[in-house]
């Protein structure tokens, strides 16, 4: 069966189903997505969690989607191709344009390295809905922390197409926010980061 054939006896419900604004009212608080790129090590996920916890204490209700628990789950069947990247980009974008529709402060950490793939994702959520962040630690720095060992595998030849070493990292061109965890600490980087996030989170009532 031709795919065009499947997509006649498709009949979208969104029209008979609540609105984003419906679950914007339940929580009191607007959905955004936070797009944390940079290079593996940078410090993408420690950030955004460090904002979750920040951002939950003001009883904003978020949900973090990192790199290695997407790719161990819903995208565990690809690789680190050219191709596979841009599907694991575009199936991270769709799952976070659900929760965004919904009301949530949707927090992701990918390297997700050029800007082509990120201008993708920012399509699919939505450009006014899209915040990206580039953790912009130097890449001698992300080695010389290299928590999962990577970069030294990437070294000696055992991982292929390795962003920074065996693979590029494009700089995003107009992030709305840089944050070298190189200079700044977690801490300093939060407070940066709320300075953003809040007045476009929070709702006129609050």
């Amino acid at each position: 069966m031709r795919l065009h054939e499947t997509m006649e006896h498709i009949y979208p419900i969104f029209d008979k189903m609540l609105t984003r604004a419906d679950k914007e009212a339940l929580l009191g608080q607007r959905g955004l997505m936070i797009w944390f790129t940079g290079l593996s090590g940078s410090g993408k996920s420690t950030i955004a969690i460090a904002l979750e916890r920040e951002l939950q204490k003001r009883g904003l209700l978020c949900r973090i989607l990192d790199g290695d628990n997407i790719r161990s789950g819903i995208n565990n069947n690809l690789g680190f191709s050219p191709e596979d990247r841009v599907e694991n980009i575009r199936r991270i974008a769709e799952v976070g344009r659900l929760f965004v529709d919904t009301g949530v402060i949707t927090l992701a950490a990918f390297i997700s390295p050029n800007n082509d793939i990120r201008e993708m994702a920012a399509d699919i959520i939505g450009k006014e809905d899209f915040m990206e962040v580039y953790v912009c630690t130097p890449i001698e720095e992300c080695e010389r922390r290299d928590v999962k060992g990577l970069y030294a595998k990437a070294r000696r030849g055992e991982i292929k197409n390795f962003t920074g070493i065996s693979a590029p990292f494009e700089a995003p061109e107009h992030p709305a926010l840089s944050l070298d965890t190189s200079v700044l600490s977690v801490e300093e980087c939060v407070v940066r980061l709320l300075e953003l996030v809040l007045p476009k989170v929070l709702t006129d009532k609050d």
